[in-house]
């Protein structure tokens, strides 16, 4: 079986995150929603359909077009996996899949389906998620056993430790939500975690960080300090003090000591944010917004985001003033001017922060900051 992951036409809708990546390949709860199908139905070869600069990196396939917006689930599985030729699935008149051209429509009943609407959405709904793919990525299989040294509060059954994992001298608390602690995921001592959360594999909380939920540590990432409700993608760092919220941070990011992002107005008002898919502020229903930072940009130390700022990807900010809620890509923001970094030097520091982690910035890659640097 083959399946087309597609962005629906939404690719802006969740940039800047998605200016680097499909809507498939965006982390919420445990998991992206490629690495669900991938468990779901681990037979099937997956493509995707997103913009043509990010082919390359994520090829294409002919197969059965899914609504990458969808969470992907055990029932709509069983419907995939039972959809005839000319047959499309509908949820409350919204396109959810289709195999070839449609001849046949089907309104389905998904009850616990859950779909991306917004930016925004994936730390709204992140508690949803995170219970969703904890009980699939747990479902008959035991936890590693927690050590003495650690404080519980809350159901047992609701934490779920992979091999390789280090936790001493950690409070965890599942009252409200389950914890998932990656493999070799390491939690130092004197943090306190609050479920709904996941560290994924290999990552680290620093000593004494204090973690919110709902709140998804993508792999290889570094934490400390305070956070609330927020998802950091894969392979960033927030390894010191300050407090970020209701946030969603890209791959490859670095927000240095004491960075601090507001996540509510002071009139306690709804926020506005920065849309690309509308090239403008947008008014939103939502009373907290953090910070939103696209791939491999940065902070300094002491800076401070106000409340739903967005950063475009490979942005550089060391201001000691607010900067703009919205920061465009590839930027060097100083208090003195705001000045483009320079493409070649933006390779360099990219690579030079993947080798790190033993990673490589790929050719792909250099031709995608290529098509942004440019557009």
């Amino acid at each position: 079986m083959k399946l087309l992951l597609s962005d629906n036409h939404l690719h802006l809708r969740f940039a800047p995150l998605t200016l680097t990546r499909p809507v498939a390949e965006l982390r919420c709860g445990l998991f992206t929603n490629t690495e669900r199908w991938q468990l779901l139905l681990p037979n099937a070869q997956l493509g995707f359909e997103t913009k043509s600069f990010l082919s390359g990196k994520f090829p294409s396939t002919e197969g059965i077009w899914i609504n990458a917006q969808c969470i992907a689930n055990a029932e709509l599985a069983a419907i995939i996996t039972n959809l005839k030729a000319g047959e499309a699935i509908y949820h409350q008149d919204m396109l959810i899949a289709k195999n070839g051209e449609e001849n046949t429509s089907i309104q389905a009943n998904l009850s616990d389906l859950i779909v991306l609407e917004n930016r925004w959405d994936l730390y709204l709904k992140n508690d949803a998620i995170l219970r969703h793919d904890f009980k699939l990525a747990t479902q008959k299989r035991t936890s590693k056993k927690l050590s003495s040294t650690n404080l519980l509060i809350g159901p047992a059954q609701d934490l779920f430790i992979e091999e390789g994992a280090s936790i001493e001298g950690v409070t965890l608390n599942t009252t409200h939500g389950p914890i998932y602690i990656g493999k070799n995921a390491e939690i130092m001592e004197g943090s306190m975690l609050r479920g709904p959360l996941a560290v994924m594999a290999g990552a680290v909380v620093k000593m004494g960080a204090k973690i919110y939920g709902a709140t998804t540590i993508g792999p290889e990432c570094r934490i400390g300090g305070e956070v609330n409700n927020s998802i950091f993608q894969a392979y960033s760092n927030k390894g010191h003090d300050g407090f970020v919220g209701n946030a969603l941070i890209g791959e490859w990011c670095n927000l240095g000591a004491d960075t601090n992002c507001s996540n509510l107005k002071n009139n306690y008002g709804k926020v506005s944010t920065y849309s690309y898919e509308h090239r403008q502020q947008v008014a939103t229903n939502e009373t907290f917004m953090g910070l939103t930072m696209g791939d491999h940009s940065k902070s300094a130390i002491n800076v401070q985001f106000n409340t739903a700022t967005v950063v475009g990807v490979s942005s550089n900010i060391f201001c000691s003033q607010f900067p703009d809620k919205f920061v465009e890509s590839f930027q060097w923001l100083s208090d003195e001017q705001t000045e483009a970094y320079r493409l070649d030097k933006a390779i360099e520091a990219a690579t030079a922060m993947m080798a790190r982690r033993k990673q490589e910035f790929s050719q792909h890659d250099t031709e995608i900051f290529k098509f942004l640097a440019k557009n």
